[in-house]
């Protein structure tokens, strides 16, 4: 085996596993590297290299110290050094004393506890790669970054890419010391390697998704590309940076034909296309989608997941002629998690059994677990899982998951799109000046039966409050219209790539303000930052009109909370009933109004002044000016 790589994203939350690093797993896998993906506590990655050592160099010594089957505990007490993490292993007690740790025991463990509090860790990989998100991922990103830096025998085989290094370099730079790489890999050498291979171009290594303990959201599906860029350039977005090209086709055959071979067959397609109703290839596209699988009406049966990981292990993976890739590591853990699985759908003397198998062969975790072993259970556990699988047909799903622009969708390219079963179309909705070309596109959609829909709407850039309401209203009738559903996600603009925001969350645009802001948010999470097609529940969340709307952006935080959870008389609007301590019914909600309506002009130009920064206490809510305490009082109720 080659050089020793690992693949790093950092331990932030994420929908969509990291493309860039499948690629660069490819690309080394072809060199013959050892390639490992993490995505985790960085501390315990620290102590997987420690257990690592400390069993090879069990192994080598001969002891029959049974480190891999009590490889939870010992990690436990590598990570921590307390004894007590070791106590309940019953071939480390001492004259099977309960509590008593043989101490010979103790101290061989104990030295790898100092291994790991001195950092022995550190240069352990030959190359490292990090991938990097968004920049309010910051603080964790460069973490994650300056670890790296220990690991690697060289700072200048520290790779750093993706979003983030993209749009601040210069940031990454100051902070790491780690020069990062701005947009694509799409040339030969920009790892460093002398040969002609382009990372861009190599087919996904979906395995490395298995080696870690993160769950994507998005999964079981191909990602892909079929075009790069955007000849747009709105202010707001950053894919100038990242893709400055356009490329208006990228065929997805070959990759996906890889795919199917290797790591089998996935239920829906997921493009991550910035445009690609730009493209001058577009038919073409959907014809290549419709070929590969994907036509409307089309279904997918699951493939035995266990015979894929099993064939993988067993021969690994052919990229092409006499250079064949292996990880072990993933399809070890992938076969270990199907006998859990397995395991639970099973009952008694049959899950007795299999469990007595997995035990004796030291199956049951995939840290004992190995190649040999598995191979030996093979044939047992194969008649096992086949009798329990049984896979059901299911509709496939293609989602261009970063919208098309509404402008560009004509009559014949909707018709042509409905070709294939798209779900949900996405269509850009960002500024109340694309309301017309966004309602023809929607009308357009319906049309050729389409009513599956979603997007994202921008707000707190140069949009007032009232036009993102008219926004989300226009949604809203649609539906009720076209009986179709469009699913909104309200996004707040952050200029991801000025020095004085890219660390924070704390941008206002012109027109808004931090009281709108979490007057937005504070709606949203009761609608799980998502609103649906329900006309009323809508009404309920943001108001019947702009006018109310516009009120809900101003009333205190509990009230917009809580302003309909025990009003009996629904139908009065924006009010709600809180019980005193004597057991009298207040309307707080209607109270607060109506005190708000008859300030004069100078007293509410106060007001809003100080309710506009969103900090409500003791101190900021006591003016001396009687009129103005009596309206923030309202604002000093919490919540809870």
């Amino acid at each position: 085996m080659g050089r020793k790589v690992l693949l790093l994203e950092p331990n932030y939350k994420n929908k969509y596993p990291p493309m860039g690093l499948m690629k660069i797993a490819t690309y080394y896998r072809k060199l013959g590297d050892d390639v490992r993906f993490f995505k985790g506590d960085l501390r315990d990655l620290a102590v997987e290299i420690i257990m690592e050592r400390l069993i090879k160099h069990f192994a080598t010594t001969q002891t029959d110290l049974p480190i891999k089957k009590y490889y939870t505990e010992i990690f436990e007490f590598i990570k921590r050094g307390q004894r007590k993490c070791l106590i309940g292993i019953e071939e480390f007690r001492k004259d099977n004393v309960p509590d008593e740790i043989d101490n010979d025991i103790y101290e061989a463990l104990k030295e790898y506890h100092k291994k790991y509090k001195a950092n022995d860790y550190k240069n352990s990989f030959d190359i490292v790669c990090v991938t990097t998100l968004f920049t309010f991922t910051w603080a964790v990103t460069i973490d994650t970054i300056k670890f790296a830096k220990k690991l690697c025998k060289c700072d200048e085989r520290v790779f750093v890419g993706g979003i983030a290094s993209s749009i601040v370099p210069d940031e990454i730079y100051k902070e790491t010391g780690i020069s990062p790489i701005v947009g694509m890999l799409d040339k030969p050498g920009m790892l460093g390697d002398n040969n002609n291979l382009i990372v861009e171009n190599q087919p996904l290594d979906y395995s490395i998704l298995d080696e870690i303990d993160y769950k994507y959201p998005a999964t079981d599906a191909y990602f892909a590309y079929m075009t790069r860029g955007c000849p747009n350039r709105c202010a707001f977005c950053a894919v100038p940076t990242l893709e400055p090209e356009y490329c208006g086709y990228i065929s997805l055959k070959e990759q996906m034909e890889f795919t199917r071979k290797h790591y089998g067959e996935k239920r829906n397609l997921l493009l991550l296309d910035n445009n690609v109703l730009a493209s001058d290839c577009f038919e073409k596209i959907v014809d290549e989608i419709k070929e590969m699988g994907f036509s409307k009406g089309e279904k997918y049966l699951p493939e035995n997941e266990y015979e894929i990981a099993y064939r993988s292990l067993m021969d690994g993976i052919k990229y092409n002629e006499g250079v064949v890739g292996y990880n072990d590591r993933a399809f070890i853990r992938k076969i270990v998690n199907l006998y859990q699985e397995t395991l639970k759908k099973l009952k008694g003397e049959e899950a007795g059994h299999l469990y007595q198998l997995l035990e004796e062969s030291n199956c049951l975790t995939s840290h004992s677990a190995s190649k040999e072993s598995i191979a030996q259970n093979d044939i047992i556990f194969r008649e096992t899982y086949n009798k329990i699988f049984r896979p059901k047909l299911l509709v496939r799903y293609v989602d261009f998951n970063q919208g098309i622009e509404g402008k560009l969708l004509t009559d014949d390219k909707m018709k042509k799109l409905a070709e294939i079963h798209i779900r949900p179309l996405r269509i850009a909705f960002d500024y109340i000046a694309q309301k017309n070309s966004y309602e023809a596109s929607i009308r357009l959609a319906a049309k050729y039966g389409v009513t599956n829909l979603s997007n994202y709407m921008l707000y707190n850039h140069k949009d007032k409050p009232e036009d993102l309401y008219v926004r989300m209203k226009l949604n809203i009738d649609l539906c009720v219209e076209l009986g179709i559903s469009i699913y909104s996600f309200p996004m707040k603009y952050h200029p991801i790539s000025d020095p004085a925001w890219f660390r924070n969350r704390n941008y206002l645009g012109d027109n808004w303000n931090r009281k709108f802001i979490r007057a937005i948010q504070a709606v949203l999470n009761s609608t799980k930052g998502k609103i649906g097609k329900g006309k009323s529940f809508f009404e309920e969340a943001f108001g019947e009109s702009v006018e109310e709307f516009q009120k809900i952006l101003w009333m205190p935080e509990a009230f917009i909370i809580y302003r309909r959870k025990h009003d009996e008389m629904l139908r009065e609007k924006l009010s709600d009933r809180y019980t005193n301590y004597d057991g009298s019914e207040t309307n707080l909600t209607n109270d607060w109004w109506n005190k708000w309506c008859k300030l004069d002009s100078d007293t509410l130009s106060k007001v809003k002044k100080i309710i506009s920064n969103n900090i409500f206490t003791n101190e900021t809510c006591e003016t001396g000016d009687a009129k103005v305490d009596e309206m923030l009082a309202f604002y000093l109720i919490r919540r809870e």
